[in-house]
């Protein structure tokens, strides 16, 4: 075990629950130590100090603390708050380019500059930090809050030896997915005609394009935003010739004649009132890729409610169930799922019927 060399000095001696508030007017008038760490006791806190301190309730003692480290492993590292609001401090959190997007728990938002703050100091890279207050509207769009670094929310972004462009204000992007896009593409055959379909700035298709110099891809998003982003990140890539991008509802272009080999469909809330029309549009002996989310507790039967969705034809399904996966928990109740399934036979469009 390593030694530690402690430091006798007069400290603060403060009950939990006021401890936060103490920590503050020590910091504003410039008599918290930055050398030495707090102690953290059975109901107390003790704040070492630089000099004489005179507040309510506050006991002076003195004290053995131990040095500050001076290579922090953690963001929390650098903060300074109660126990019992570090152990709500989230344990994970998205870091997309130069930026990262977490969430926090409501007796962690008064706190929010203090972490994001500690979060892009700690973080490698990174210029700006965002609370992420949820998907919200028709575009599928982030809530996000500045909170440390300032915007704008653009960066660019390496997945799978692809660097995208991405903008967080206008499109919504989740880094969580980026197995999903690289494992998708792996199993496109060259020469494939594929649709992402709400894709986004498309992602999927392009990593499939940028992997397989013979594939086509058609995306759809009715966020303009987000073709308009597409579009440049195809240029970038050099795949823009093989791509067709399509700003429009998906009903719409669900509504014309088209099959493709490979179909890919992430919309995990709504998705499922789409999967007749979009099983129309695989060819037989197709593929098509659905993300949707499920409850833990009806885990054992996802695979066969997305079946039952995509309609039976001539009284049995002509889709068979390739794999089914957790992609990764979305809340505590709530499994983000993959299912890859082939189309034996055609189905007809349901808009035709």
């Amino acid at each position: 075990m390593a030694d530690i060399r402690m430091t006798l000095a007069t400290g603060a001696r403060v009950p939990h629950q006021s401890a936060e508030k103490v920590r503050r007017a020590l910091s504003a008038q410039g008599l918290l130590s930055p050398s030495l760490e707090p102690l953290h006791e059975e109901g107390h806190v003790v704040f070492p100090l630089l000099g004489e301190f005179s507040f309510p309730g506050v006991e002076t003692v003195q004290q053995d603390f131990p040095p500050r480290s001076s290579h922090p492993t953690s963001y929390t590292d650098l903060l300074e708050l109660e126990e019992p609001l570090r152990k709500k401090l989230p344990k994970s959190f998205d870091v997309i380019g130069e930026i990262v997007a977490l969430r926090l728990e409501p007796e962690l938002l008064p706190h929010r500059a203090e972490i994001g703050e500690a979060l892009r100091k700690f973080v490698p890279g990174v210029r700006v930090v965002a609370l992420d207050r949820g998907v919200h509207g028709k575009a599928r769009l982030r809530e996000l809050e500045v909170i440390a670094g300032t915007p704008p929310l653009v960066t660019l972004y390496r997945e799978n030896g692809i660097t995208f462009k991405v903008n967080l204000e206008t499109v919504y992007f989740s880094p969580r997915l980026a197995r999903e896009h690289g494992r998708v593409a792996a199993q496109v055959q060259d020469g494939e005609r594929i649709l992402d379909l709400f894709c986004g700035f498309g992602p999927f298709a392009l990593t499939s394009l940028r992997q397989h110099p013979k594939t086509t891809a058609v995306a759809v998003d009715a966020n303009t935003q987000a073709i308009a982003l597409l579009r440049e990140n195809a240029a970038r890539l050099k795949v823009e010739s093989r791509l067709e991008a399509y700003a429009e509802d998906a009903e719409d272009f669900l509504g014309r004649p088209a099959l493709f080999d490979r179909v890919i469909m992430n919309l995990p809330r709504e998705g499922y009132k789409y999967l007749r029309s979009v099983g129309a549009h695989v060819k037989s002996s197709g593929r098509l890729h659905f993300y949707g989310l499920f409850h833990r507790d009806q885990r054992n039967l996802a695979a066969t409610s997305v079946q039952a969705a995509l309609g039976p034809a001539e009284g049995s399904s002509p889709w068979s169930l390739e794999e089914e996966r957790v992609v990764h928990p979305y809340s505590p109740s709530t499994l983000l799922m993959a299912f890859t399934l082939e189309k034996h036979g055609e189905i007809k469009n349901p808009r035709e019927s």
